[in-house]
């Protein structure tokens, strides 16, 4: 079981050129990585828990707790939350398969394009999301260990990231974990 502290924004749209370039300048980014992930959602008031299939896995999320607002100059404020997450791998590769759940309504398919760093044992990531033909982006922060070092190496990290941040503003009603998203973005 992992455990981590977390703090994520979402975004309808592509992209902002300005927050890519942001996020890549002084060559911190990395390589996107490129996958589908598919993510069971039979509740859609239900924001404490995620299910999903990620590459040959199943996933089960399970928020633990609301740790409150975190701002970062007057741009950004979002909501802290502690996660736990429990891997599930299938070594004979004959459960946890794609093609047997994507055409069930249930199962989401969600497209991803990830750039990824990290700093202090915390991952900053920037995530470019097409579900349903829609397409979003997400900011987010991971960090693990610990709580208090985990939220600790969060505030650090943020705040140097977030030190001569003036472009979008990141609000605390656009911050909530993937469960949220999915509510949001399936809405009809």
């Amino acid at each position: 079981m992992l455990i981590s502290t977390e703090l994520r924004w979402f975004y309808p749209g592509k992209l902002p050129e300005d927050i890519f370039a942001w996020f890549n300048s002084g060559n911190l980014g990395q390589t996107p990585e490129q996958r589908e992930d598919i993510y069971l959602f039979v509740a859609p008031d239900c924001d404490y828990m995620g299910v999903k299939l990620r590459q040959g896995r199943l996933e089960v999320k399970w928020r633990k707790a609301e740790l409150g607002t975190i701002s970062f100059g007057n741009l950004v404020a979002g909501k802290l939350e502690k996660w736990s997450k429990w891997l599930c791998a299938d070594e004979t590769e004959e459960s946890f398969q794609p093609q047997s759940v994507v055409t069930k309504s249930e199962w989401l398919r969600v497209k991803k394009v990830r750039w990824q760093r990290t700093q202090r044992d915390c991952s900053v990531e920037i995530t470019q999301l097409e579900i349903n033909g829609n397409t979003w982006w997400s900011l987010a922060f991971e960090a693990v260990g610990k709580e208090q070092d985990a939220i600790a190496n969060l505030q650090s990290v943020g705040s140097k990231i977030f030190q001569d941040y003036n472009l979008h503003q990141l609000q605390v009603e656009d911050s909530f974990a993937y469960p949220s998203w999915l509510a949001i973005a399936t809405r009809k």
